[in-house]
C-alpha cells in the first residue's frame, strides 16, 4: 500500500520579526483537505474511477455494477466492473484524470486515507478498520487482528472460530442461500452455521423469525433445539395415535446426525433413537 505523505522535518523562514507556515503542517492539511466530503453511499473518497469496460466515469464499483446491471438494460449491456483492471482515477477536488495512485499528482491531496494499490481501493472513513488479505485476494474490514484466513474454506472467518469452526471446501464461495448475494464479495456480515455453510447474519435472523431453524442447504438444524425437542416430546406424550396407527412404523433419516432408523409412526413428527432430534424425514 503507497504510504500518505509524511514530512517529518519542519522549516521555519524569518522575514520581518513573522515566522512562516510550517511545511510539515502545511502538507498534512493539504492531504486532510475534502475529507469524507466526497463520495459515494458505499465510500466516503476524494476520487471517481473510470470504468476499464464500457469507459465510464462512476464513484465506485459498486455505483457502477449498479448502474450497469439496472432492470432497464439491455441483457447484452450489462455487466460487472473489472476490480483489477482498474487504471485511471479522476481527483474530485481538482478533477484531474491519472493513473491509480493515494495522492492527487496535481492538487497533493490524498484521495482516500485507505489505498489498496492491488484492490485499487479507497476509503476515508479507516473507522472500519480495513485491511487486504492476501488469502483472500481483496480487502476486508474489521481490523486485521480480529480475523484469521482459513486456507481451507477459503475465507476469512473471526477469530473466535479458529479451532471451533467445521471446515467446507470454498465455503464462502457460493450465493447467500436466502437472498443469493455472492458471499465471499459481500459487504454486509456473513456468519458460519453448526455445519459449515455460511450465510448472511441477517438472512439468518430472517429465517429465525420466521420460523425456520434448519440450514436452506443441508437441513441441519442452525442451533440448539434440545428444548423444543423436549416440548415435541410432551406433545407426543399427550396425543396417542388412533389405534389403527398405533402399530405403524416407518423409515426415518436424521437432518441432524444422518442417520437412518425406524420408528413408530406420530402424526407429529418421528424422533431419532441416535441423536433424539424431531430434525427428521421420513423414506420411500
Amino acid at each position: 500500500m503507497e504510504a500518505t505523505m509524511n514530512q517529518h522535518e519542519s522549516t521555519k523562514c524569518h522575514s520581518g520579526g513573522k515566522v512562516s507556515v510550517d511545511i510539515s503542517d502545511h502538507a498534512e492539511n493539504l492531504l486532510e483537505r475534502g475529507c469524507k466530503e466526497y463520495g459515494c453511499q458505499h465510500y466516503r473518497r476524494r476520487c471517481r474511477i473510470r470504468a476499464p469496460c464500457c469507459n465510464e466515469i462512476f464513484d465506485c464499483r459498486h455505483c457502477h455494477n449498479e448502474a450497469m446491471n439496472n432492470i432497464k438494460l439491455e441483457k447484452t449491456k450489462r455487466h460487472d466492473i473489472p476490480r483489477l483492471q482498474l487504471q485511471q482515477v479522476i481527483c474530485s477536488l481538482c478533477g484531474t484524470e491519472q493513473e491509480v495512485r493515494q495522492v492527487c499528482i496535481n492538487c497533493g491531496v490524498c484521495m482516500g486515507k485507505y489505498f489498496c494499490e492491488f484492490c485499487k481501493l479507497y476509503d476515508d472513513d479507516i473507522s472500519k478498520k480495513q485491511y487486504h488479505c492476501e488469502g483472500c485476494g481483496i480487502c476486508r474490514i474489521g481490523g486485521r487482528e480480529n480475523f484469521f484466513h482459513c486456507y481451507k474454506c477459503g475465507c476469512c472467518y473471526s477469530m473466535v472460530l479458529k479451532n471451533s469452526h467445521p471446515c467446507v471446501e470454498g465455503a464462502m464461495h457460493h450465493d447467500c442461500p436466502v437472498c443469493f448475494e455472492f458471499l465471499f464479495e459481500s459487504r454486509n456480515d456473513v456468519t458460519v452455521l453448526p455445519c459449515g455453510h455460511t450465510i448472511h447474519k441477517n438472512c439468518l435472523k430472517e429465517m429465525q423469525e420466521h420460523y425456520q431453524y434448519a440450514c436452506p442447504l443441508c437441513s441441519k438444524s442452525v442451533c440448539d433445539m434440545s428444548k423444543v425437542w423436549e416440548i415435541f416430546d410432551m406433545e407426543i406424550a399427550a396425543t396417542p395415535m388412533p389405534e389403527p396407527y398405533q402399530s405403524k412404523m416407518v423409515s426415518i433419516l436424521c437432518n441432524d446426525c444422518g442417520s437412518k432408523s425406524c420408528v413408530q409412526y406420530h402424526v407429529l413428527a418421528q424422533k431419532c433413537p441416535n441423536c433424539r432430534s424431531y430434525n427428521t424425514r421420513q423414506l420411500g
